[in-house]
């Protein structure tokens, strides 16, 4: 078997023509050169060098290996040093999955932090909500995946029965749905590094009855229970559906969009209430609009667990493990 410190050898006793020099250009004995080369020699089954007089010259079996030699070294010593760069940072590269709201406000200022500290390391962005982005993670499609769940749910998500579904298609199909939705919750095969709680936040018109609520008064969903609703993303939708059941009502859903903006839009136009994260409000302007705190049916807040996920192989890559740290300082930092 043919070893890279054979091949060094070779190239030290090619370019000084002697053993005893080339022991002196590697730092080592000359006997010790001369063992390499033996076992150098022994992997190929063919001599390499040449004896005349005080010189050593390489045969035509060695000239033919330190052709090839040369490329092999170079090619090694550019490997170390890239992976030496990515052990120390100053290169790698992480790819990001992110949920739309962490996307427009924990995602800037923690890329904005690590380019900062260590502008070698690339981070790329692309959008995603769980459990897509969980798939994608277990997919190789990144390195990490930001994605949220609520604790309290037992459901899934909420979609609508494609038009002349019977009821029997429509039971099959939220049973899929459901056992997809039970599947991206187990997070038991990945690293799970835990970022904030997230209050659900009520979205009233500015001039609702409820608008003046503080965190002293919470409102409870059962107050809302006569509303027309404005609802989110599939797990969002049927988050709202569960929490409003356990209330004891059935929310009325006019309108369902993923885009935040347009549910405060419509919000504000008086056109239902909606339930929206605080990472939502953030990027949000909230004109119009009032947002309440609101319990669910047990009196504790209404949240979601947002969290930092990646495979326990690529958690030990430094630039990942950066990362995962610049997420949590950017929570850290509000």
């Amino acid at each position: 078997m043919i070893e890279a410190r054979h091949l060094r050898v070779l190239r030290a006793v090619a370019r000084t023509g002697s053993y005893s020099a080339a022991a002196r250009e590697l730092g080592c004995t000359q006997p010790a050169v001369s063992q390499q080369m033996k076992a150098l020699e022994k992997a190929v089954a063919t001599p390499l060098v040449v004896r005349s007089g005080r010189e050593t010259q390489l045969s035509e079996a060695g000239r033919v290996l330190l052709k090839h030699a040369t490329g092999i070294l170079a090619g090694l010593s550019a490997a170390e040093e890239e992976v030496a760069a990515i052990a120390g940072l100053r290169a790698g590269r992480v790819r990001l999955v992110s949920f739309p709201t962490a996307s427009s406000t924990l995602v800037p200022r923690s890329v904005a932090r690590l380019r900062a500290a260590h502008p070698g390391v690339r981070v790329s962005l692309v959008e995603a909500e769980p459990p897509e982005s969980l798939a994608m993670l277990r997919g190789g499609e990144c390195e990490v995946a930001l994605a949220f769940r609520y604790p309290d749910s037992q459901g899934g998500a909420v979609s609508r029965p494609a038009p002349h579904a019977t009821l029997r298609e429509a039971r099959a199909e939220a049973t899929l749905e459901a056992a997809a939705t039970a599947a991206a919750n187990d997070w038991s095969d990945l690293v799970v590094r835990p970022l904030l709680d997230d209050p659900l936040v009520g979205v009233v018109p500015a001039g609702h009855p409820l608008a003046e609520r503080g965190e002293a008064d919470p409102v409870d969903l059962a107050e809302l229970s006569g509303e027309q609703w404005i609802a989110g993303c599939p797990q969002c939708r049927g988050h709202l559906v569960e929490l409003c059941e356990n209330a004891g009502f059935e929310p009325r859903i006019d309108f369902a969009t993923d885009d935040y903006p347009a549910v405060v839009g419509l919000v504000a136009a008086g056109l239902g209430v909606a339930v929206l994260p605080g990472l939502a409000l953030e990027s949000v302007r909230q004109s119009g609009v009032a947002a309440v705190p609101v319990r669910v049916a047990s009196g504790d807040p209404a949240r979601r667990q947002v969290v930092a996920l990646t495979l326990p192989d690529l958690a030990e890559v430094p630039a990942v493990a950066l990362m995962l740290d610049q997420l949590a300082a950017a929570v850290d930092a509000g």
